[in-house]
């Protein structure tokens, strides 16, 4: 059994997704413990600082550990700017289908929980979801955050070009918003549905995110039928969540979650 994450200069494994390969990490912890998934964000991969402590958290605690990268990011094959949210959303549902078992507790940061709410209301792996910790989440985000925040210039161009690029705070790339990103989203919204989660659910959010508002953030709790949704706000905190102290909390946060499901 390995007692170190993979690093960044190892080679992944792969998977042949519905898109392509799909690159991937896993650790094998005890069958008896609910395993973690991790669902990363928009233009965002598996090698980030989250993840990998994730990873180091996992291996110690002896939790099993997934984490992939969607079609067009990372090191999967696909190209990003063909992607959709449907398409990621069945990237997820390959990768836990086929390379997890038993009951499992989804990660997901910013788009990342949109992929696991979706994920959770997917008929053929609802039974899989024992539980979420949701970071900076992000549902709808393409409709009510990305469509909502462009000019109708930005919308006119989006439209008849069928993509726009705008500045990116996290890349030196602009972001590119394809028309097919914001039609697709449109069938994925998930705040007007009913999740019928009944595990714990945690929901982790900066209240100085400028990407995902935290207002936004906690529509989320009202989707759950779960009487056991906390989310903590914390103060200072930005979109990432990865600091020193975000990172603790996201340890204990790990840690509590995964004591409350017992298999």
């Amino acid at each position: 059994m390995s007692t170190l994450p993979p690093s960044s200069f190892e080679a992944p494994h792969f998977s042949d997704g519905p898109h392509g390969k799909i690159a991937y990490h896993t650790h094998q912890g005890d069958p008896h413990l609910p395993g973690l998934v991790w669902l990363g964000g928009y233009r965002s991969d598996m090698l980030g600082s989250k993840a990998e402590f994730i990873h180091h958290w996992a291996i110690a605690n002896n939790v099993s550990f997934l984490r992939f990268d969607y079609s067009g990011h990372g090191q999967s094959e696909g190209d990003f700017k063909k992607g959709t949210i449907s398409q990621w959303a069945k990237d997820a549902h390959h990768a836990i289908n086929a390379l997890t078992t038993g009951p499992q507790i989804l990660i997901g940061s910013s788009m990342g929980g949109w992929i696991s709410m979706l994920t959770a209301l997917n008929d053929s792996l609802k039974q899989s979801v024992a539980g979420m910790v949701l970071i900076a989440p992000a549902p709808d985000f393409t409709q009510d955050l990305m469509w909502a925040d462009l000019n109708q210039e930005e919308r006119s161009k989006i439209i008849l070009e069928g993509f726009i690029e705008t500045p990116s705070d996290y890349s030196d790339e602009p972001t590119i918003i394809t028309h097919d990103l914001i039609k697709d989203g449109r069938q994925c919204l998930v705040l007007d549905k009913t999740i019928s989660l009944n595990g714990p659910v945690r929901i982790l959010q900066g209240m100085k995110d400028v990407d995902v508002p935290w207002q936004h953030a906690l529509k989320a709790v009202e989707c759950f039928e779960s009487d056991d949704v906390v989310a903590t706000l914390v103060k200072n905190g930005d979109h990432r969540l990865s600091t020193d102290e975000d990172l603790v909390r996201l340890g204990e946060t790990l840690k509590e979650i995964t004591q409350k499901i017992r298999m």
